[in-house]
């Protein structure tokens, strides 16, 4: 199956066009394709990251509301159980060997 290709023109810095050259003597490929591969490989990394944490707290903030969960009662819930861990004398120790 033939790929389509667009012909364009790009300036690069002296150091940018060497280290094309050197990739794509090394890859034994096309400079073209050096500069495909690192596209690619941007996009990738870019759309992994873009929104990753964020976007997963906004998600869970939004399952525990649809959830109905009152954080507020959660927070006094969890305080609690610290105190009685820390007044029993049976907290966990923060020192691991």
């Amino acid at each position: 199956m033939a790929t389509t290709t667009i012909k364009s023109t790009y300036s690069l810095d002296v150091e940018s066009v060497r280290a094309l050259e050197t990739l794509a003597a090394r890859w034994n490929v096309s400079k073209s394709e050096v500069l495909r591969r690192a596209i690619r490989a941007a996009w990738r990394e870019q759309a992994m990251s873009a929104d990753g944490p964020m976007e997963a707290l906004t998600q869970l903030q939004k399952d525990v509301q649809a959830a109905g969960v009152d954080l507020d009662q959660w927070v006094r819930e969890a305080r609690a159980e610290r105190r009685a861990w820390t007044t029993a004398g049976d907290a966990p120790d923060s020192h691991h060997e």
